[in-house]
């Protein structure tokens, strides 16, 4: 049976902040610090392969099995929806995903009647408005700054992460609701969970301990 484990990291910021957990719960991650453009990082001693990876494709890495475990934001896994176990809320790149728009449209959202929505998040704009709020709304996916919707028009509302909350402030928009908190997530394939249990129960424990100790 295949011992390796294969762990998907998120590329940047949520990537470093994993290895820097993995390392303090005793886990060797020097060859995910390796400085290289390859994709694939293994180190056959101990048994560990990392996946470098956008972070919209973690989930699926880890769903198909191509991936043991994976780390990756909240937001994600929300939009993605995809079938695999959420074991850890790691604490780190913590932020919020709101319903966002113009400062006159606070305590007013519900004054708006067929909705427009700019968001890099359909799937989470539409769950929260269709299936929660029960209201019909028109989903505008973008790709780029989604705080320029309602300034041109685009969109009466925006649906999107909000850390500080500076840049909303400066384009005159405010969060007018507050649809989930959102941080990175440790999340295990289905059958791995069963097949590599005696390798990843104890990487699960000794994170949480770790997270625990702070």
């Amino acid at each position: 049976m295949n011992k390796t484990l294969t762990i998907a990291l998120s590329k940047g910021r949520l990537a470093d902040q994993a290895i820097e957990l993995l390392e303090r719960a005793g886990y060797n991650c020097e060859a995910a610090k390796e400085k290289t453009r390859k994709l694939i990082l293994e180190d056959p001693q101990t048994g560990m392969r990392f996946i470098m990876a956008k972070p919209a494709d973690v989930p699926t890495y880890v769903e198909y099995g191509a991936a043991d475990i994976g780390v990756v934001g909240k937001d994600t896994l929300l939009e993605e929806g995809r079938q695999l176990y959420e074991v850890i809320d790691l604490g780190f790149g913590a932020c919020r995903m709101c319903v966002c728009g113009p400062n006159e449209l606070k305590g007013r959202l519900d004054s708006i009647a067929n909705k427009r929505i700019g968001t890099k998040y359909p799937r989470i704009a539409r769950e929260y408005f269709e299936i929660k709020k029960r209201e019909s709304v028109e989903i505008i996916k973008l790709n780029g700054s989604v705080e320029l919707a309602p300034l041109i028009g685009l969109a009466d509302i925006i649906v999107d992460i909000v850390e500080s909350g500076r840049t909303l402030e400066e384009n005159g928009l405010t969060v007018l609701e507050t649809i989930a908190p959102i941080s990175a997530r440790m999340v295990v394939n289905r059958v791995s969970m069963k097949m590599k249990a005696d390798s990843i129960n104890p990487l699960i424990q000794a994170v949480k301990r770790q997270l625990q100790e702070g």
